[in-house]
C-alpha cells in the first residue's frame, strides 16, 4: 500500500507540562476535524520524556480539557469512566498514571513507557553507523560553545567523540558505565527537501543540522528520537504541529531515512500571536483553555474562534460562524494561512456573544448558574430568598438572564449591570427626576405609575402587557413617566427598560420600591 492510499492517521501528542494552551487546542482541533473529515482515526499520545518540565497532573488536566472542548479520538490515553472512554475495546490500565487506561493496537501510548523501544532503535542507528556515542561533560560541551560564540561560529557539536574515539575506547567507557548520549550523524552537503501541506516546498542544507541528541545519558529519549519512532510504529500518515517544530522537521526526515522508513507528510500551522505581533505567551495574558471556560466563553464559541485562527473557508466567504458539523466539513489545510495569526480578544468576544444570543433560557440558566453563585451580591440575595422554592429561585434567574441575554460577551459578566435584582437600592431622590421635573411632578408620576402596577394582575405580568399598560398611561409624556419609575426600581442611571425591571422584580417588590420612592416627597 503506498502513502497516499493509506487510511489516515493523526495524531495530538502533547506534554504533560502544564495545563492545554489554546495552541495546543488549535493543533489538536486542526487533527481532529483533518481526521474526521478524511473519515481516518485521530490518536491522542503522552509525550512525558522531558521529566524535569513534568507537571503532576497534567496528564488528567490534558485529557479533561480536550474532553470539555468536544473534542474526542479513537484511541490513545483517556480517563477511566470518562465519557470519552466508551470505546468497545481493551482497555489497558497506563502503567505510569493512575485512572488512565490505553486504548489501541499501537500502545503504549504514554512515551515514559516505551523507553527500551527508543534504546533499541537508538542502538541500530549506532550499528549502522548513523549515530554515535558521544561521551563530552557539560564542562567541555560548554568551553566549546564559548568558543563557537567568540569566533561567530554558529552552536553545533564539534564530533570530538566520533573523530577521536576507537572502537576499542568506546566499548571500554560503555563497560566502565561513562555517562553517555547517542548523536545522530548528520550527513554533509545535502540538500533535504520536502513539500509542506501548509507552506509548500521547504529546503534545509544538512551542514546547518547539528548533530542531535537522540538518546539521553538517562535512557530516556529526547523528542527527536520519540517523535520519529512512534509516528512510524503508530503509522501516522499526516504530522500536523505548529510552525515552531519546521526547524526540527529536517532531523526527523533525516531519522527517517537513516532507519529506511517513509515519512509522513508535514503540516506546519502558523503561530499564534498577541495584538503587538509578539508569540502568544502567559506573560501578556491568559492561554490555558481552562481559563476562557472559567471566564464564561462557551465551547463552541471557542472552538469557532480557534479554528479560524490561521484558517478560513476561502473562495469569498463571509461566514464566520461555524457548527463543528461545518468546520469538518469546510476545513482543508490548503486552506490554511502562512502568515501568524492575532489572538484578538475582541472578535472572541463577538463571537461569544452570538453563540450566547443562539441559547434558550434553560440552556443558558444552566450554563451561567455557577457564574451566579461566584457572584458576592448572590449569597446575600440567596439568604434573603431562603424562603423560596429552588424552582421559584432558577425562574427568576432565569428572567434575569433573559433580559442580559443580548448584552452578555460571557457568562462571568451575568448580574455585574443589574445588582438592583438582588440587593436593596438607595439613591438620591434628585435621580428621580425627568429633565426639569418639579417634585411635585415627579410624585404625581410615581403614583401614576403605582395605580397602573398595581392594578396589573398576576397573570398579566408580562413584559408585554407591561409595557402596553405603562406607555397607554404615558401618552405622550413617556420620559415624564417612565424615567421616574425605572429610577425607583434600579437606582441607577443605565439600566433595562421599566417594563423589564417590573417583569423580573416582580409585582410585590416592584410595589414596594414605588411606595418606599413616594416616601422621599
Amino acid at each position: 500500500m503506498t502513502q497516499t492510499e493509506k487510511k489516515v492517521r493523526v495524531r495530538f501528542a502533547p506534554s504533560p507540562t502544564g495545563y492545554l494552551h489554546i495552541g495546543g487546542l488549535r493543533t489538536a482541533l486542526y487533527n481532529y476535524l483533518f481526521a474526521k473529515k478524511k473519515v481516518g482515526t485521530f490518536v491522542l499520545r503522552v509525550e512525558d520524556t522531558d521529566q524535569k518540565r513534568f507537571v503532576e497532573g497534567a496528564v488528567e488536566n490534558l485529557i479533561q480539557a480536550l474532553e470539555q472542548m468536544g473534542l474526542s479520538w479513537d484511541e490513545g490515553v483517556y480517563i477511566m469512566d470518562h465519557g470519552t472512554c466508551n470505546i468497545e475495546h481493551e482497555k489497558k490500565n497506563s502503567k505510569t498514571y493512575a485512572g488512565i487506561v490505553e486504548v489501541g493496537e499501537f500502545g503504549p501510548y504514554v512515551q515514559s513507557e516505551r523507553l527500551e523501544l527508543y534504546k533499541k532503535y537508538a542502538e541500530q542507528l549506532v550499528k549502522d553507523g548513523k549515530a554515535y556515542y558521544c561521551f563530552c561533560d557539560c564542562e567541555r560541551l560548554e568551553q566549546m560553545r564559548e568558543k563557537q560564540q567568540q569566533a561567530k561560529l554558529p552552536p553545533m557539536y564539534d564530533r570530538y567523540c566520533l573523530d577521536n574515539l576507537t572502537s576499542a575506547e568506546i566499548a571500554q567507557k560503555l563497560a566502565e558505565k561513562c555517562p553517555a548520549v547517542v548523536r545522530l550523524k548528520v550527513p554533509k552537503d545535502e540538500i533535504i527537501e520536502f513539500e509542506d501541506l501548509v507552506r509548500g516546498k521547504v529546503t534545509f542544507a544538512s551542514n546547518t543540522i547539528d548533530d542531535q541528541v537522540l538518546l539521553k545519558s538517562d535512557g530516556f529519549p529526547t523528542y527527536h528520537l520519540a517523535n520519529v519512532v512512534d509516528d512510524h510504529l503508530m503509522e501516522i500518515t499526516e504530522v500536523i504541529r505548529g510552525e515552531e517544530w519546521l526547524p526540527s522537521t529536517p532531523k526527523h526526515i533525516l531519522l527517517y531515512r537513516a532507519f529506511g522508513w517513509q515519512e509522513p507528510q508535514f503540516a506546519h500551522i502558523p503561530l499564534l500571536l498577541n495584538a503587538d505581533k509578539s508569540k502568544l505567551s502567559k506573560r501578556q495574558g491568559d492561554v490555558a483553555v481552562e481559563d476562557y471556560l472559567q471566564k464564561g466563553y462557551l465551547k463552541e464559541a471557542v472552538i469557532n474562534f480557534v479554528a479560524m485562527l490561521g484558517w478560513n473557508p476561502g473562495e469569498g466567504s463571509v461566514q464566520e460562524i461555524f457548527s463543528m458539523a461545518e468546520l469538518i466539513e469546510k476545513f482543508d489545510l490548503k486552506k490554511v494561512h502562512k502568515a501568524g495569526a492575532v489572538f484578538d480578544l475582541k472578535k472572541l468576544d463577538w463571537l461569544n456573544a452570538q453563540y450566547i444570543k443562539k441559547l434558550s433560557v434553560d440552556e443558558l440558566h444552566n450554563s451561567a448558574k455557577t457564574f451566579f453563585e461566584a457572584k458576592e451580591f448572590f449569597e446575600t440575595w440567596n439568604v434573603k430568598r431562603a424562603v423560596w422554592s429552588v424552582a421559584e429561585k432558577e425562574e427568576y434567574l432565569k428572567k434575569v438572564l433573559a433580559i442580559e441575554q443580548d448584552r452578555l460577551a460571557n457568562l462571568s459578566q451575568v448580574g455585574d449591570e443589574n445588582e438592583f435584582f438582588f440587593k436593596d437600592i438607595a439613591y438620591e431622590k434628585s435621580l428621580l427626576a425627568w429633565k426639569e421635573m418639579t417634585d411635585q411632578q415627579v410624585k404625581e408620576s410615581l403614583q401614576k405609575s403605582l395605580q397602573v402596577l398595581g392594578d396589573t394582575s398576576e397573570s398579566q405580568w408580562t413584559r408585554e402587557l407591561l409595557e402596553q399598560n405603562l406607555l397607554a398611561a404615558a401618552g405622550e409624556k413617556r420620559g415624564e413617566l417612565l424615567w421616574p419609575l425605572r429610577a425607583c426600581l434600579t437606582g441607577v442611571q443605565k439600566s433595562p427598560s421599566p417594563f423589564d425591571c417590573a417583569w423580573v422584580l416582580g409585582k410585590e417588590e416592584t410595589l414596594k420600591r414605588l411606595q418606599r420612592a413616594l416616601q422621599l416627597f
